[in-house]
């Protein structure tokens, strides 16, 4: 049996930059909240993470730990642990694995996604170091080098121009492709922009003294490389979302709530922000959708206790 040991205001499900930075702006507005972190950040493989203005560089596990002592001088409270039921009669109850039962007026569900890598031997161990999935997070710090690209789909074509911009060596491994997939509009584009198209499967990425050296294909034709992107496959996790009874969408990118520009979905009181809202927000991006949810979410709650005062 579960034990009902707190009630807040707002509980945030997920601790990452989306979470923390809605918990922020609900701490500085006196608002009592609890954040619920399972501790499985998305960019735990990076070393750094760029693009965010003042904190360029920084590295990821740096930029939580400056985030939970911040939400902490406002009161709010973080708690290890994992969300395993969810309901509302009213308010919202949440049940967490270690046991309790917590209760909040407003739920904001910031659990991010996970990446699913294809299965290539000797990917998954270097993802995040030079095996990567973002020129925008990454492409200034391996600029120049031999890159590769590894598809998935016929979109890897995208993912292939786009790096371009960061080097001028560039080879599309079709890997999962077939050549016929490709259009002819992808073709002349790779062309104009001098990708060299290789097909086949790629069997196995290739390193040597802790540096990705090569990818061999199938055949067990090796091609130098020092840096390879690939597309990895998103899995939100917006199962809380889903069984709270939030209107869905079906994407290109996975399954996401229907939410308003607030970040407030179909069901009253709930709310997903960073990647449980969206597959492209990044670290940058899910801290803005964070800041947006906490201070439409503290207007809700002054404005639904001034119309039930006025009732009175």
């Amino acid at each position: 049996m579960t034990e009902n040991t707190g009630h807040y205001e707002v509980v945030v499900v997920g601790g990452g930059a989306a979470g923390l930075s809605a918990a922020l702006v609900l701490g500085r507005a006196r608002r009592r909240t609890l954040v619920v972190d399972a501790g499985e950040p998305r960019n735990a493989p990076a070393a750094h993470m760029q693009g965010y203005l003042s904190r360029d560089g920084m590295a990821p596990a740096e930029f939580l730990a400056v985030g939970r002592e911040e939400i902490a001088r406002y009161g709010v409270e973080l708690v290890r642990d994992r969300v395993v039921d969810v309901s509302k009669d009213g308010e919202f109850a949440v049940v967490l694995a270690g046991g309790r039962t917590v209760r909040a007026r407003q739920l904001v569900v910031a659990t991010g996604l996970k990446d699913e890598l294809p299965v290539v031997a000797g990917l998954a161990e270097r993802f995040g170091r030079d095996v990567l999935h973002c020129p925008y997070c990454h492409g200034w710090e391996v600029r120049d080098r031999a890159f590769g690209v590894l598809a998935s789909t016929p979109m890897s074509v995208h993912q292939a121009l786009m790096v371009t911009q960061w080097s001028k060596d560039v080879t599309l491994f079709l890997h999962e492709v077939a050549e016929a997939e490709l259009g002819e509009d992808d073709r002349r584009r790779l062309a104009a922009a001098g990708v060299v198209v290789v097909p086949g499967a790629v069997a196995e990425v290739v390193s040597s003294d802790d540096r990705l050296t090569g990818v061999r294909l199938a055949d067990g034709t090796v091609h130098e490389r020092e840096v390879l992107f690939v597309a990895p496959r998103a899995v939100p996790r917006t199962g809380l979302l889903a069984a709270l009874g939030a209107e869905m969408r079906e994407t290109p990118f996975g399954t996401y709530p229907v939410i308003d520009e607030r970040g407030l979905t179909t069901v009253p009181g709930l709310w997903a922000a960073g990647n449980a809202s969206g597959f492209a927000e990044q670290v940058v991006n899910a801290a803005s959708r964070g800041y947006r949810a906490g201070a439409a979410i503290n207007g809700e709650l002054l404005f639904a206790d001034l119309d039930a005062a006025a009732r009175v």
